[in-house]
């Protein structure tokens, strides 16, 4: 068994609305022999994974995978619950898993995860563990899970973070990782603010740098008359007895600049004890500083947004004896505690056995082989910090309202937003002014002890700091999603004008590029899950209307986690045989992923007049918005009658009906796009646009007006039935490409009464060969005369292989009058050349730009360039 390849899917997919990587494998000549035929794979799998002893695998029981194995299953499943369940070991809770063929020995498996690393990881490690058992050989799995968790303790979301994440959640706001940073934004657009850990969106670098500048920090706070321990800077031995023996002992020594309590050493007792720890410390920081050690209790102090949010006392790491087992296995047997992890990933972090440890040990005259007597406390480290071992007891409420107005003080000093003070005094509810001092200020405090607390409260600082984030008001950009088979770039073009036109910054992506407040900023089709993030992160767009295409939630899914609104405007063949997508049904399988990524109190807009939209209703569970060419539809009148939003046509205007209130938008003649009626799809899309708006609680008489502004042409809706005049000949460009963009051009034409038709056609060559066929033949039965052009883009055609099979479609609807240019500007040059006055030319182009360039040479003045007035 090998890995061929991976793809990560970030967010939602078409395959889970977790978070999932895809692995297609080469099972080797394997794919037909289940394990129960390869000598001892079974037990020796199931005694090195014994987790999978607890999957279910279909069978509603524990156990239920195991069975399965007994009555053989075969390799890509066994596979695909090995890499859960090595994520499980290492304490991450995945579940969901399939195995699918592709074709002979290669399959897919598709997997949740929760950090990308470790979930490739996870797959490699499977695969490589199977092909040990089939081929006998030795694998250091335990050592391999051992990285795993080394990888876990760097890849996971840190608490603070976790804490933020979850209530942004609360608020419907999402929170994801910027590429492999440790950056995390909340929201998107103009609502996005990111975080790193607790330094804030508005947090001050500034502030931030002075808070990890211990000298200048002090000297700021006695500016401010608040207590501080007496101290000075030492550059050398004699400055450091000088200085020690002016503030007296027991003293403090620790790096000028520092965090977490590395590198500090407390309580030094003696002028030996201080050489000692200054020639130890003196090559590995730059700029020393001495205090006097103050005794007391340690607190750290959160300040959020000028407010005590929460307190913690902290107390060093410490072990009780049993009078029977000595000091290291003690210290094992605490760390074996599940509160306890590597770092930050657990409430608490296990105690290491370093020098420090040791050497304040030997101040205890104890050493790690020492049998602690039955009750006996031993501390094991004179700091504490949580990142050492220490535990955290919440003080919140024991705080006086003096020592909280130091505090903000202190805060406003350094001139941070969020910050964590610590303290040491013998009770912080009495005034720090007569006991107690402040010894130091973190500009990005952990806030793991305040989240769990070995005893007391749980304070909840994450939403304090989302809160600060947000004025008190978090709250995300309206994201509304576009699919459908055609139609959706018109629909995302009017809602982003709509917008637009009340003053929004809107960003937009579409088949012809990514537009931010109308400014292309890349042309090109941008209609999948980057395209979509740019949008998403950039800083400026207040609204996301974003063009979402099958292949961008085939390859990579969606950009965004929940959409406020989403639009289906049809589900009709296209692209059927590529990507795996063989039919309608998996077509529309994959367009509901945007119906179905809505928030509860959102609305999906439907098709009411297409059969396969109709169909996919039942998978989503947003409130329904549909529109029709009826009033009459069944759809419509259920919605009407329930007092549910519908949009439908209905004595030639268009109406929304409301809370059981009916409301005339506009006339169907004052539609621009609409042609008077005779564009009968962009009416269609004009409901679509219009659902989402209304959705959107944009106003009536706004969406009116918008309406009546969008034109059909070049300037709003470039390429889609945009009419030009030439010499009194009238040439339409149109971005059909496919049957059903086929059909709804060909009916408009039909209704549009002209000498002659002449069409200028062409097809993708990833369509399938009865289609492209179809295509020739709808367009022999209408147009008068026809010229054959191919994409430059053959999309894995041969040269002239599409032309032909147009040309047998043309043939079979028993048209002569047609020939072949296959150059797409060639073509139309051709079109014109054949052309009389009162004829119609339409092209459906695959580059629009070089048509517009030589419809425009073929007018002689810059009156007749302008496009024709709709």
């Amino acid at each position: 068994m090998k890995i061929l390849n991976q793809i990560i899917y970030e967010g939602k997919n078409i395959y889970s609305h977790k978070k999932c990587i895809k692995v297609e494998l080469d099972l080797c000549g394997y794919s037909e022999i289940p394990s129960k035929d390869i000598k001892g794979f079974n037990d020796e799998l199931i005694a090195i994974i014994p987790e999978l002893k607890k999957h279910r695998c279909g069978i509603d029981e524990e156990g239920g995978f195991v069975t399965r194995l007994k009555e053989g299953t075969y390799l890509a499943h066994i596979c695909e619950h090995s890499i859960i369940a090595i994520q499980n070991r290492v304490g991450i809770d995945v579940a969901y898993g399939k195995a699918r063929e592709i074709k002979d020995d290669k399959y897919y498996i598709i997997f949740e995860y929760e950090y990308r690393v470790i979930g490739i990881e996870a797959a490699r490690l499977a695969v490589d563990l199977i092909n040990a058992l089939i081929y006998n050989e030795k694998i250091n799995f335990l050592g391999r899970v051992k990285n795993l968790e080394e990888i876990l303790s760097k890849e996971s979301i840190g608490p603070s973070t976790k804490a933020i994440k979850v209530a942004a959640g609360r608020h419907g706001m999402p929170v994801f990782q910027l590429e492999d940073s440790g950056f995390y934004q909340i929201g998107y657009g103009k609502q996005g603010r990111i975080i790193e850990a607790t330094i804030g969106a508005q947090t001050s670098c500034v502030s931030a740098d002075i808070a990890s500048d211990k000298e200048l920090t002090k000297a700021l706070l006695i500016n401010q008359n608040i207590p501080v321990p007496q101290g000075a800077k030492v550059c050398n031995v004699i400055s450091l007895l000088k200085e020690g023996e002016k503030i007296g002992y027991p003293l403090v020594l620790k790096p000028r600049y520092g965090c977490k309590g590395e590198g500090v050493i407390l309580n030094i007792s003696s002028e030996k004890e201080l050489i000692k720890a200054y020639n130890n410390m003196k090559s590995k920081y730059k700029d020393l500083l001495i205090e006097e050690y103050i005794e007391g209790n340690d607190y750290r102090v959160c300040i959020v947004a000028n407010s005590v949010v929460a307190v913690s006392l902290r107390k060093p790491p410490y072990v009780i004896g049993d009078g029977k087992h000595a000091l290291k296995e003690l210290i094992r047997e605490l760390n074996n505690d599940s509160i306890r992890g590597y770092d930050h990933e657990s409430p608490l972090t296990k105690v290491k056995i370093d020098d420090e440890l040791l050497n304040f040990l030997s101040k205890q005259e104890l050493s790690l082989n020492n049998i602690i007597l039955r009750g006996e406390k031993v501390v094991l480290r004179q700091n504490a910090n949580l990142s050492t071992g220490a535990i955290a007891i919440d003080c919140t409420n024991d705080i006086s309202e003096e020592n909280k107005q130091i505090c903000i003080r202190v805060a406003k000093t350094i001139g941070l937003d969020i910050c964590g003070i610590d303290i040491k005094t013998r009770d912080i509810n009495e005034p720090l002014s007569k006991n107690g001092v402040v010894i130091e200020v973190n500009a990005a405090p952990g806030i793991r002890m305040h989240l769990h607390p070995f005893k007391g409260r749980m304070q909840d600082v994450g939403e304090a700091i989302l809160n600060l984030q947000y004025n008190g008001k978090p709250k995300n950009i309206p994201v509304i999603s576009i699919t459908g088979t055609n139609g959706k770039t018109t629909t995302t073009r009017l809602i982003s004008h709509v917008f637009r036109q009340m003053g929004y910054n809107v960003g937009m992506t579409s088949t012809d590029g990514i537009y931010i407040d109308g400014q292309c900023i890349d042309s090109g089709d941008d209609t999948g899950y980057c395209s979509a993030k740019t949008v998403l992160l950039n800083k400026e767009v207040e609204v996301a209307v974003l063009e979402t295409a099958r292949g961008g939630l085939i390859k990579k899914g969606l950009a965004y986690d929940l959409a406020d609104i989403a639009v289906i405007t049809n589900i009709t063949e296209d692209h059927i045989g590529i990507d795996g997508i063989n039919n309608l049904e998996e077509l529309a399988f994959v367009k509901v992923l945007v119906g179905e990524a809505v928030k509860e109190d959102g609305y999906v807009v439907l098709n009411a007049d297409d059969e396969w939209s109709i169909k996919i209703i039942s998978r989503i569970n947003a409130k329904k918005i549909f529109f029709s060419q009826s009033k009459d539809n069944e759809l419509i009148e259920k919605n009407r009658i329930q007092g549910g939003i519908a949009v439908y046509l209905d004595k030639n205007a268009l109406w929304v009906t409301n809370a059981n209130k009916e409301y005339k938008i506009l006339d169907v003649k004052n539609i621009p796009i609409a042609l008077g009626g005779k564009l009968k799809f962009n009416l269609e899309n004009v409901m679509a646009a219009c659902g989402a708006l209304v959705a959107a609680k944009i106003d009536y008489c706004m969406i009116a007006k918008s309406v009546k502004s969008f034109k059909l042409n070049e300037q709003f809706n470039s390429g889609r039935f945009n009419i030009y005049s030439v010499d009194g000949v009238e040439v339409i460009l149109d971005y059909g490409h496919n049957i059903g963009g086929y059909k709804s051009v060909l009916k408009s034409l039909s209704a549009m009464k002209k000498e002659r038709i002449i069409g200028v056609i062409g097809v993708p060559g990833d369509r399938r060969d009865k289609d492209i066929c179809e295509v020739g033949s709808m367009c022999g039965r209408l147009m008068d005369e026809i010229i054959i052009k191919e994409d430059i883009d053959k999309r894995g055609r041969k040269n002239g292989e599409v032309a032909a099979l147009l040309e047998k479609g043309i043939k079979e609807s028993n048209n002569q009058k047609y020939n072949i240019c296959l150059e797409e500007v060639n073509a139309l040059k051709e079109a014109l050349r054949i052309s009389k006055t009162g004829d119609l030319i339409i092209v459906f182009y695959e580059q629009l730009d070089p048509l517009v360039d030589i419809i425009n040479e073929c007018n002689t003045t810059r009156d007749s360039l302008n496009l024709v007035n709709l």
